[in-house]
């Protein structure tokens, strides 16, 4: 007799759908939960919309991997919302759980009364990208952001450079959109701001953008935009950094924003109950750290600040957290304090957000890989082979071992999960993965005529 195991994963994005994959290799059953209608994740909400071909490569992956006999779907059920942490982990009969959840809450601005503004004059990273790849569907009903010119982004890795990018983007279609052109923001990122302006025949300088500008703790040079050397070699460390300013040098040149380094918020500067600046804080680096500079403290005009200092996972009702991780056996493991069958992947271990990229065939993300992903080769066309990279397969090995040496479950108590998890689909109307993949597909901006608003 085959011995049967069922395991559920929360999360069906990058990492969720690679453990299915490795799961169904060993034949083992698997249930994937996720709290959005699309299992995608980030690729479809956090990975900026001109990554066209990036983005359809990997939900092409997803669904190939989700779209299986031995996987069922369950879309719209957020765990702690719509089911219950303990009743999962102790009374479903799974074999094992993994939380592949991801981490999709922006880390707490340094300055807690900000809060209070959020919409007036502040945003969040997550919730500003997720508005600018979806605005444009005729179907789009969620909140709305408005871009202005002169905004300041607070950060300083590729999410606040994606960030920067948006905004210069948004700011040269209003701009252009008053003297009556048009042109899609997936053109104006390939283009460039300059080529844009070109290719519509006008002036760049008669437009007359005010830039916006990433605010850095730290140093150009610090800026986590390419692997530290794994070696103390200064030379190994100088070129890093020197790949790190012509990144940050190319990217301003095309898109036309500014990084100002090592600098920080102090407090917030409002009126009439918005924000209007910020008071910040000049920093020196000692012993690698960001140090105040005393008494260097100016005030920053702007009319829209933008947080992208990093991405938590969310909390979740049973399942202790330190504030920005899930609290763990142990590290190497995975496995979640306090139960013996519940397994935590990906960014819900790390407590990073960011999207990484890998070349085909490499190891290490290059100098080449993250031009391209930053759209600074100053051509028309991207040109690396992307894949992103997960380390799904190591971080599997426990869960293997913990599966191998766990009881199988019968017949009866897999169909009885089956039968719970019909139910749960059948609230949502769901039928099958390929039909509700196909309903539930927002419109794609390159198959329109023009941006719809």
């Amino acid at each position: 007799m085959v011995k049967k195991y069922c395991v559920a994963i929360f999360g069906g994005a990058v990492a969720g759908s690679e453990a299915v994959e490795q799961m169904v290799k060993k034949g083992v059953h698997v249930v994937v939960f996720d709290q959005n209608a699309l299992p995608y994740g980030k690729i479809e909400s956090g990975l900026p919309k001109w990554h066209v071909k990036l983005r359809d490569k990997q939900e092409q992956k997803i669904d190939a991997r989700l779209d299986h006999p031995m996987v069922q779907y369950v879309p719209l059920c957020r765990l702690g919302r719509d089911i219950d942490f303990e009743e999962i982990a102790k009374d479903w009969g799974f074999s094992a759980i993994l939380l592949a959840t991801g981490a999709w809450k922006d880390r707490t601005f340094p300055l807690p009364e900000i809060e209070a503004f959020i919409g007036k004059g502040f945003y969040y990273q997550n919730p500003f990208v997720q508005w600018f790849n979806w605005f444009h569907d005729p179907n789009y009903s969620g909140p709305d952001y408005s871009v202005k010119e002169g905004a300041v982004v607070i950060g300083g890795g590729l999410a606040s450079i994606d960030v920067a990018k948006i905004v210069m983007i948004e700011t040269f279609r209003a701009a252009i959109n008053k003297i009556g052109l048009k042109m899609d923001s997936i053109s104006i990122e390939r283009f460039g701001l300059k080529k844009a302006a070109s290719q519509l025949g006008i002036s760049l300088e008669k437009l007359n953008l005010k830039n916006c500008k990433i605010i850095y703790r730290r140093r150009i040079i610090d800026m986590p935009l390419s692997p530290d050397p794994v070696t103390d070699s200064l030379a190994e460390l100088e070129k890093s950094q020197s790949v790190r300013k012509k990144i940050v040098s190319l990217a301003e040149e095309k898109f036309l924003f500014k990084v100002v380094e090592c600098q920080g918020p102090k407090d917030i500067i409002q009126k009439e109950g918005k924000i209007t600046g910020l008071l910040m804080q000049k920093n020196k680096i000692e012993n690698n750290r960001a140090v105040p500079i005393e008494n260097e403290i100016y005030e920053l005009e702007t009319p829209l600040v933008i947080s992208s200092i990093g991405s938590v996972p969310e909390e979740i009702p049973g399942i202790n957290s330190d504030g920005e991780k899930f609290v763990l056996e142990d590290h190497a493991s995975g496995k979640l304090k306090g139960f013996e069958n519940v397994f935590v992947l990906g960014n819900a271990i790390t407590g990073k957000g960011n999207i990484k990229e890998s070349q085909k065939h490499g190891r290490n993300v290059s100098e080449s890989i993250i031009r391209d992903y930053l759209g600074v080769y100053g051509e028309d066309d991207h040109k690396s082979d992307y894949e992103f990279k997960t380390g799904i397969a190591e971080q599997l090995q426990p869960v293997t071992s913990f599966l191998t040496q766990s009881e199988p479950i019968v017949a009866k108590q897999l169909e009885q999960i089956q039968s719970r998890v019909k139910a749960l689909q059948l609230k949502q109307n769901y039928t099958n993965y390929h039909a509700w993949i196909k309903a539930h597909l927002p419109v794609r901006l390159e198959k329109m005529d023009n941006e719809g608003k």
